[in-house]
């Protein structure tokens, strides 16, 4: 089961690469990592992009609000699971974090954390969400980072401004199983 799969990849190797680019895509085939949130594309290069994941036996996670030319609707799911080989999706909707699993794609639910305001917005949705793991953003704040972790059990990843050993660190101390960075170095950590 690719759950299964990529929660093991995460706990054995905490550090997830997300390209933005060509050239970021091109550093992460070569790296060891196996797991690659695609933060690019449209409609006509992602089954590409993928496969390119794909063919270096590495996980691909889609994230689907940045995808040209999908639509909000849970539709990009059906698109993302009929025309790429990807093994899940990010989104920001938690309706298409649900639906998502429901077709058999591991599921990410993205938060951005910008003030109060927008962290009892997320405490709401996770009272009723859905979704395999949760990704907040930005991922320098290891204390809200804690937080987040005492009020619920789905696995937190945390991405955004990471940029050194100390904020990786920090964030897995305070409760988050994995980190997320468009950053070679830290893909490295």
């Amino acid at each position: 089961m690719i759950r299964d799969e990529i929660f093991n990849e995460l706990y054995e190797n905490p550090v997830i690469m997300a390209v933005k680019d060509n050239k970021d895509l091109e550093k992460a085939l070569e790296t060891e990592n196996r797991i690659v949130f695609i933060l690019y594309g449209n409609i006509e290069t992602i089954p590409q992009i993928v496969k390119k994941i794909k063919d270096k036996n590495k996980i691909a996670i889609v994230h689907e609000d940045l995808i040209e030319g999908l639509s909000s609707s849970y539709m990009a799911n059906h698109f993302i699971k009929r025309y790429t080989e990807a093994d899940g999706i990010i989104t920001t909707r938690p309706q298409n974090a649900s639906y998502a699993m429901k077709l058999g794609l591991f599921s990410v639910l993205r938060f951005f954390l910008l003030d109060s305001l927008s962290y009892i917005s997320m405490k709401e949705v996770l009272k009723k969400v859905n979704c395999d793991c949760i990704e907040i953003l930005p991922g320098i704040m290891p204390k809200i980072t804690k937080k987040v972790a005492k009020r619920t059990s789905i696995p937190i990843v945390v991405g955004g401004l990471i940029k050194d050993k100390e904020d990786v660190i920090d964030n897995l101390n305070a409760g988050a199983i994995a980190i997320s960075s468009s950053d070679y170095d830290v893909w490295k950590m």
